[in-house]
């Protein structure tokens, strides 16, 4: 999996005033936990960019006052109106412990059942996983090269080697059903033939 990196600075105070005088200099307040310390830190919106807008996941080296740490993106809070980010939270790794992580789908091959005429429809863009640091996939795999119209594939059908999936197994990730012009097409072929009739 890929990383990226971030340095913060520790907070001296942690409160509301100081954390609105934080984003008003373009920081974000943030909090590493998941080790032996928690710790409260800013770091500098414009560095969060490449690990907030994206669907990939990432292992964040984070250096906080010099110090290094692992760690994953844990939860994000944004503003309601401005989409800016309030706080965020890091997760610290550790190789010997499980981490849960959003990981995202990337579909492969061609469906059937689109060439045909059905519409596709991806219901699950990521899928909730659980694994050791170094087993967590960068995305996930799933092939669409069987699937005709009325056909999807679930969660249950997913398998990964060293990974869990913690999402409902029923779940269905991606489908092809019908679409108007291929249900129109099908009306009208009907018609006609009961019209020969």
């Amino acid at each position: 999996m890929k990383s990226i990196a971030i340095s913060g600075s520790l907070r001296k105070n942690v409160g509301k005033r100081d954390a609105k005088e934080l984003r008003y200099e373009g920081k974000v307040p943030a909090v590493l936990y998941g080790g032996k310390e928690q710790y409260h830190f800013a770091v500098s919106a414009t560095d969060l960019k490449p690990v907030i807008y994206t669907p990939d996941v990432h292992f964040i080296d984070l250096e906080i006052d010099g110090n290094q740490y692992k760690a994953i993106v844990q939860d994000t809070q944004f503003h309601p109106l401005t989409d800016q980010i309030r706080h965020i939270d890091f997760l610290e790794l550790d190789d010997k412990k499980e981490v849960s992580a959003n990981v995202p789908i990337k579909l492969t091959g061609t469906s059937p059942g689109v060439k045909t005429g059905g519409k596709l429809i991806q219901k699950l863009r990521q899928l909730r996983v659980k694994a050791l640091p170094k087993d967590l996939p960068q995305y996930i795999e799933v092939g669409i090269e069987g699937l005709n119209v009325g056909n999807s594939v679930r969660v249950d059908e997913v398998q990964l080697e060293k990974a869990k999936v913690l999402n409902n197994v029923d779940d269905t990730i991606v489908s092809v059903i019908m679409s108007r012009a291929l249900r129109q097409a099908e009306q009208d072929a009907a018609n006609s033939a009961e019209k020969k009739k």
